[in-house]
């Protein structure tokens, strides 16, 4: 059991040396597109919550 152990660990840190990290300006740029996406999809959710209460609304009167 120990040896299975021993050998995922030696496995992952394979796995390791071949991950590619971000640099400090595409790790920023990427959360600026994160922080953009996210506003725009609240805006349009936003909208869309009032067309259609301001919808439900209209048609329970």
């Amino acid at each position: 059991m120990f040896a299975r152990i021993k050998n995922f660990l030696r496995e992952v840190k394979l796995e390791l040396k071949k991950v590619v990290f971000p640099n400090k300006e595409e790790l920023i740029g990427s959360t600026w597109v994160v922080i953009v996406s996210t506003i725009i999809v609240a805006i349009f959710l936003g909208f869309v919550d009032y067309v259609l209460t301001r919808f439900v609304k209209f048609i329970i009167r």
